[in-house]
């Protein structure tokens, strides 16, 4: 275990050498202990504190906590002969909190019909994940190699919206699609385009 957690986060790039060591205590608790919530994988309240002031530090962001994974993904490229895949997907976190607007919206859903049989929606908690995930032609997995994180604060998809806004003449810059783009674009200089 220790040897996969030094290979994975050798190359974290974190504001202090102290959030360095932090995170890779966290990450060897929550290995240890797969699938648990963060206080029984940290096992006593001091250390669940330590996480949850790890998480909450503004100098800690996903670039920072995935660093080490993408440069490890890297080495597992450069060590791979023959051709890999890089495939893309689009992943939902959903969470029910009593004040959503905190984390974000995901999409709005229809859960039923009024008695008068107007539609009744739903509007979504929780984030979009956009994820690069590279594997060889024979399926083994080396990693990811880019993710993008978001929430929604309208939503493009409605027909009122799509009435409005033509999405041929609307720049790529401004479409959620726009996350694939920036993810091709984060590969690694090693990396061959084609």
């Amino acid at each position: 275990m220790d040897d996969w957690l030094d290979r994975e986060i050798d190359l974290a790039v974190f504001p202090d050498a102290r959030l360095g060591k932090r995170f890779r205590s966290l990450l060897k608790d929550i290995a240890e202990r797969m699938g648990n919530p963060l206080p029984f994988a940290c096992q006593d309240w001091a250390a669940t504190k330590a996480a949850y002031r790890f998480f909450d530090n503004p100098r800690i962001d996903e670039s920072a906590i995935l660093s080490g994974h993408f440069a490890a993904t890297r080495s597992r490229f450069a060590a791979t002969s023959g051709f890999v895949h890089v495939l893309h997907d689009t992943t939902e976190f959903s969470y029910q909190r009593a004040h959503p607007e905190l984390i974000g919206y995901t999409k709005e859903t229809f859960i039923g019909r009024y008695k008068e049989g107007r539609p009744q929606k739903r509007t979504v908690c929780g984030l979009l994940m956009h994820s690069s995930l590279v594997v060889t032609s024979e399926g083994v997995p080396l990693g990811l190699a880019a993710v993008k994180f978001w929430t929604r604060k309208k939503f493009k998809g409605t027909n009122a919206l799509a009435k409005r806004v033509n999405p041929t003449r609307m720049p790529i810059e401004e479409k959620e699609s726009y996350r694939w783009i920036e993810n091709v674009r984060e590969r690694p200089p090693i990396w061959p385009m084609f």
